[in-house]
């Protein structure tokens, strides 16, 4: 079992930066990677970046450039957004990819405004 619990969320104008967190917690030991995803309303969830504990990422297109993730041996996961636009304001959720299932934090809002 492992527990996640995202935080840094919070209202920036287009062009700000936000960095979010993601506490792991439980059998951390087993997990083999861990993401960043994001659903706006009425959208499928949508994978942002993800990365392994060796360093090996992959971004979004759309984020490339802006985000960066990066993990503390997988007890912290963050995910560092520069120039966020209006269409980055979607709620994101930090995931653990685990041999028997995949789990998901609660969510946290990021909200782009001018």
């Amino acid at each position: 079992q492992v527990s996640l619990v995202e935080s840094g969320g919070g209202l920036v104008q287009p062009g700000g930066s936000l960095r979010l967190s993601c506490a792991a917690s439980g059998n951390i030991f087993s997990i083999l990677s861990m993401a960043w995803y994001r659903q706006a309303p009425g959208k499928q969830r949508e994978l942002v970046a993800s990365t392994t504990n060796d360093g090996e990422t992959s971004y979004k297109d759309s984020v490339k450039g802006r985000f960066t993730i990066s993990t503390d041996n997988y007890r912290f996961l963050f995910l560092q957004m520069n120039n966020l636009q209006p269409e980055d304001t979607v709620v994101y959720y930090c995931s653990a990819r685990h041999p028997v299932n995949n789990y998901w934090g609660q969510g946290t809002q990021v909200p782009v405004s001018s």
